[in-house]
């Protein structure tokens, strides 16, 4: 990678993503019986200015659109209506509070619902990450993707601008995957990536990687993978190789390492505090992290708006 390239203006970011939403939120019951944990919000800086909630996975899909993807599959579990429901546009008008400020987000959401083509598949029990991604496999076919867990969000000053850079990065060095790691102090619960410095793409460092290890004991990097990626579709036949062998769950690295086991390039892109901040909800104790970091950048305006669609008032 070329030492100071520069990604702003970068037009390259995935037109297609994978969405997984099909865990069961165990560790957060029982606040997720009956609701899903991606589900659960988050604020953000409404269209006034103003702190307001939206769910986990519809910041992410924001923050999707904002990269440029335009068609999104939902990988869900056996029951997926509660979402279903949230991410159809309203056929009719909703009833405004007195503020008149959840209409106006309401008209946003319908906008950015109906400039995105949602697909559906089924994980019928949750079997890991990796087992999500095959099952959007007929969906996205032979195009290059970007995946991205929506229980975890990266909360970005512009949304979309690192998986812009990450999708550039895959498709510049002609990699199978680039994922976004960050400096943790336990990496033994993470997903942990060895690498060697490739230069930087703007302001970012990059890493060649040489290997990936799931929750190793004894950790060869400080770098955890974040649940964010750009793929090739050659994910799709490692992680089938990997299945093979009929493990209790797929994890998605063991497709990554396959792919490394068989020459592919890897990338790494480190995840700098200028850059965002990774939250997740997988947890009450992140949960609550994140509810908090959420509501202070909200109300420092941290946050610029990304290009959006128009709204749509229903009449």
């Amino acid at each position: 990678m070329t030492e100071g390239q520069d990604p702003h203006g970068e037009e390259g970011g995935p037109s297609r993503a994978v969405m997984t939403v099909a865990g069961r939120g165990t560790r957060m019951l029982p606040a997720t019986r009956g609701m899903r944990k991606e589900l659960l919000p988050l604020f953000y800086r409404g269209r006034t200015g103003t702190p307001m909630l939206a769910p986990v996975a519809h910041l992410v899909v924001r923050s999707l659109w904002g990269a440029g993807v335009r068609d999104i599959t939902l990988v869900v579990g056996s029951d997926a209506s509660l979402l279903q429901r949230y991410f159809t546009p309203d056929p009719a008008p909703a009833e405004p509070p007195a503020s008149g400020r959840g209409d106006e987000e309401l008209a946003a959401l319908n906008g950015l619902l109906r400039s995105v083509n949602f697909r559906w598949a089924i994980q019928p029990s949750p079997q890991g990450f990796g087992d999500a991604v095959l099952r959007a496999r007929s969906q996205i076919g032979e195009s290059p993707f970007a995946l991205h867990a929506a229980d975890a969000m990266l909360w970005e000053p512009e949304p979309g601008r690192v998986l812009r850079r990450m999708e550039a990065v895959r498709s510049q060095e002609e990699a199978d995957v680039v994922l976004l790691v960050r400096r943790v102090r336990d990496p033994r619960r993470y997903g942990v990536v060895e690498g060697t410095s490739a230069g930087r793409f703007g302001p970012m460092r990059v890493l060649k990687v040489r290997g990936m290890e799931e929750k190793p004991q004894h950790p060869k990097s400080p770098w955890a993978a974040t649940a964010m990626y750009a793929f090739s579709p050659a994910i799709f036949q490692a992680l089938e190789k990997e299945a093979e062998g009929h493990p209790p769950e797929l994890e998605v690295t063991a497709g990554i390492s396959r792919l490394l086991a068989e020459g592919a390039e890897v990338r790494a892109l480190i995840l700098r505090p200028e850059d965002g901040l990774w939250l997740s909800v997988g947890s009450p104790e992140g949960y609550f992290r994140a509810l908090h970091r959420t509501y202070r950048k909200a109300k420092e305006g941290a946050l610029t708006r990304p290009e959006e669609p128009p709204a749509v008032r229903q009449t």
